[in-house]
């Protein structure tokens, strides 16, 4: 598990980046909690930049969005879905659950604020 931050300093509509190799994004959409990779399968776009609206995040390169439920596109230029990584809340942190072998933490791990709500 990798700690992402306090539960109250990600607020509805915002999305905290995590440095790690993949990059993985995670979003508060509408009160639920979601983890996908941060980088759009059509064009390396972070997504943690992007759009949200509902559980939809649109990409701000050329607005492929995805449903961050379950990585899946939802229209054109993407064809291929993100991967998807469950979340949880323990004592108030954010942690998101990781392939042990996939993911390398970076020095500066979470970056607040980068999404944009619709």
């Amino acid at each position: 598990m990798i700690p992402v931050c306090r539960l109250e300093d990600l607020p509805e509509g915002e999305s905290v980046r995590l440095d790690l190799e993949p990059p993985i994004a995670v979003f508060n959409a509408d009160g639920e909690l979601y983890a996908i990779d941060d980088t759009c399968t059509h064009q390396d776009a972070s997504l943690s930049e992007g759009w949200l609206e509902g559980c939809l995040v649109e990409c701000p390169l050329h607005a492929a969005s995805f449903d961050l439920r379950t990585g899946r596109p939802t229209c054109l230029p993407a064809r291929k879905a993100v991967r998807t990584h469950p979340v949880s809340v323990l004592d108030g942190t954010v942690w998101v659950h990781v392939e042990s072998d996939r993911a390398v933490q970076a020095p500066h791990t979470a970056v607040a604020g980068q999404g944009s709500a619709a």
